[in-house]
């Protein structure tokens, strides 16, 4: 979290090799491990300026979430747009072929080959892989940057509507207006230490990205959604997604609570088949939220129709239903669909929220420069200064 990892890492050393970066995506994402938790121990280990890169990397996860609860429509582009983009493979007999070859790993080029391979075996890719994949999907292979985030969104462990959308537009030139990111073959060399020296030749060069795609740019800064909250002594019950696997953080004393329940949500992130490896993380880590609550008779619902939430508040006899802040994505999409559901039973769907989200996502408006600006004013709010 210091000095190893500001020097070490953009070096992709290779799957099981990973070793000047801490891995603990996955956790974070779905908070097993909280951001303020691992942000603490760097600066305690490590001093704020051996430990400001790491502190950085962690701020922009907070950043992605927060930009994309300003800009919703955003998200809503990327869903209807995967759909068209999917749909029109039908019709495109070639490029269905391409997208597949690609996906397995067999285009030709050998770095985008491994890396291919490396997330379906593993669930992961080093960051800097990340980029260089999405730039040669987009760039070099010609193929739909959201037919290829979507391949990111159903293998990674760490996978994240905010996080992944949003990178994949900035890598598109489409989060940042005028700006790209270009895979390059002398920086493949260099930070994979070796491992790959792809030929210039076949790495495509970029003066432009997908800029044209939206020409009416970016909507404009919506206001943060406001949550219902609540109300103490009501009889509640509490549902537990990947949003947020930490709930014992949360001062539950005062509702009345007469159940409890997991909700798996993976299957909503694509239309295609998400991993396998996927669906068992969040079904592990959701029945570990569950056991470190100490709640008996847990059952795990599945987020389709919502029906099946609304018959199992009623058979607790419930007033409103409580959860850890659902963001903008997938499960944003089906919790507004719960929220109807429930509110013609007159079960309210209330939620609750984080500091760190409360502190950060006001800054999340523009590029993260403006929230790095902030990061000293961040960390005192936060106690962490």
């Amino acid at each position: 979290m210091g000095a190893d990892y500001a020097q070490g890492r953009n070096f992709d050393h290779g799957a099981g090799r990973h070793r000047d970066v801490s891995q603990l995506s996955p956790y974070l994402r779905r908070r097993l491990v909280l951001e303020r938790e691992a942000v603490a121990r760097a600066l305690d280990a490590h001093g704020p300026e051996a430990a400001e890169k790491f502190v950085q990397e962690v701020l922009w996860r907070g950043y992605f979430k927060g930009w994309l609860e300003h800009r919703p429509n955003v998200w809503a582009r990327y869903r209807d747009g995967l759909a068209q983009d999917l749909a029109a493979l039908d019709d495109a007999p070639d490029l269905s072929a391409r997208v597949a070859e690609a996906e397995v790993g067999r285009s030709g080029i050998a770095c985008f080959d491994a890396w291919a391979r490396e997330l379906r075996e593993t669930g992961y890719l080093h960051n800097h892989a990340r980029m260089w994949f999405a730039s040669i999907w987009i760039f070099t292979l010609r193929l739909p940057w959201r037919i290829g985030a979507d391949f990111f969104y159903r293998h990674l462990l760490d996978g994240d509507p905010a996080s992944n959308t949003l990178s994949w537009r900035w890598v598109a030139g489409l989060h940042t207006r005028g700006k790209f990111y270009a895979a390059e073959a002398g920086n493949i060399a260099r930070y994979s230490g070796g491992r790959f020296a792809p030929d210039p030749a076949q790495l495509a060069e970029v003066s432009e990205g997908l800029e044209a795609e939206e020409p009416e740019g970016l909507p404009p800064v919506a206001p943060l959604r406001a949550p219902r909250a609540p109300q103490p002594g009501l009889p509640t019950a509490l549902l537990i997604t990947e949003e947020d696997c930490r709930v014992e953080d949360f001062d539950l004393s005062a509702f009345d609570l007469r159940g409890t329940a997991i909700l798996s949500a993976s299957h909503l992130r694509s239309p295609r088949e998400v991993a396998p490896h996927v669906a068992r993380f969040e079904r592990d880590a959701l029945a570990d939220a569950a056991e470190r609550l100490r709640s008996a008779n847990v059952p795990r619902l599945k987020a389709a129709d919502p029906s099946a939430l609304v018959d199992w508040a009623q058979s607790l006899g419930v007033q409103q239903i409580v959860t850890p802040y659902i963001p903008t994505g997938p499960l944003g999409d089906w919790r507004e669909r719960a929220e109807a559901a429930l509110g013609g039973r007159d079960i309210a769907s209330c939620e609750l929220t984080r500091e760190w989200d409360r502190v950060i996502w006001p800054h999340a408006t523009a590029g993260f420069f403006k929230v790095k600006k902030k990061l000293p004013e961040i960390l005192a709010a936060l106690g962490l200064a």
